[in-house]
């Protein structure tokens, strides 16, 4: 199976030596997105809620390059640095995900990029 790297200046430029996303048969691939504003390079300040939206267009963007979009999407991790922003997260989260929501695993961290809230990947397919 070919692969094929997905790249696009609407997400951020990934802070190490991976992909954005990959792109594998039928399945997308995207590497963790936190909440960095694609056209600044910064990272978003704010409460979980402000950064989890930033993460979530983060990845949209990356879907959209690949070709597919946030309604294609089948499971995502999402790491958290505080549990207790859980209730926060889910309220942006299903404004994202609103029909047929992809199963999903949310566990809580030591530390993330950047000092970060939140860091979000997925899987998606394309068809």
């Amino acid at each position: 199976m070919k692969k094929m790297v997905i790249s696009t200046k609407a997400a951020p430029a990934a802070i190490g030596p991976y992909s954005q996303a990959i792109k594998a048969g039928n399945l997308v691939f995207v590497s963790g997105q936190i909440p960095i504003i694609p056209e600044t390079g910064e990272t978003l300040q704010g409460d979980a809620a402000v950064q989890t939206r930033q993460v979530l267009n983060n990845l949209r963007n990356i879907l959209d390059a690949a070709g597919t979009s946030l309604d294609k999407v089948v499971k995502t991790t999402i790491f958290m640095k505080d549990l207790n922003d859980y209730a926060a997260v889910n309220d942006v989260y299903k404004e994202f995900f609103q029909n047929e929501p992809p199963a999903r695993a949310a566990v809580q961290v030591s530390r993330l990029p950047k000092d970060v809230a939140i860091e979000i990947e997925a899987i998606a397919t394309t068809g």
